[in-house]
């Protein structure tokens, strides 16, 4: 099975393309649409045409995308379901089936808490994709962590899930006894 996350954004979109094979989770391609238009229409039009030549490239079973969470800015929330709503056309348009998962379900799936903070979450995504420690810019990651969660919550976790769930509560550990120094 192939899943592309999105994470919604106006300035940037992070997208992640992730394969799953019996077992095992393989990162296929993973990054961030910025656009360089200055208008609200030229960004939107921007975000589609690059989603949508990733989603018909990759050839995906399902689009996975980021639910909007509750900004305290009523504009920002405005402006990124307009970001939310290209990707959605995007996967839409094209025939491609679309799940969408709130912030802290998808944290919830990668790092074993819907609290985690975006370090944990990152720290998680290497581990379960099993990437080297790397510069990832945080939008690809979040929407690396999308994909995973569509698979999972597809019933098509991993045979280890055990060993992710004792890695997240050492991770857990570790965090907290770094927060209390």
């Amino acid at each position: 099975m192939r899943v592309v996350g999105i994470d919604p954004g106006l300035t940037a979109t992070g997208y992640g393309v992730v394969e799953q094979t019996g077992n095992r989770m393989t990162p296929l391609t993973w990054g961030v649409i910025r656009s360089n238009e200055e208008t609200l229409a030229g960004r939107l039009g921007e975000i589609h045409l690059k989603l949508r030549d990733l989603i018909t490239e990759q050839k995906p079973d399902l689009v996975a995308v980021e639910e909007i969470f509750l900004a305290k800015n009523p504009r920002s929330a405005l402006l990124l379901g307009h970001a939310r709503g290209v990707a959605l056309l995007a996967a839409g348009l094209y025939g491609y089936p679309v799940r969408e998962y709130p912030a802290n379900s998808v944290k919830q799936a990668v790092a074993g808490r819907g609290g985690a903070s975006k370090k944990q979450v990152e720290y998680m995504v290497f581990r379960l994709l099993g990437l080297s420690e790397q510069k990832m810019l945080p939008d690809a990651s979040d929407a690396l962590a999308v994909a995973i969660c569509c698979i999972m919550k597809q019933g098509l976790q991993p045979a280890n899930r055990g060993s992710v769930r004792k890695t997240n509560e050492a991770l857990l550990k570790v965090l907290a006894m770094q927060v209390k120094k």
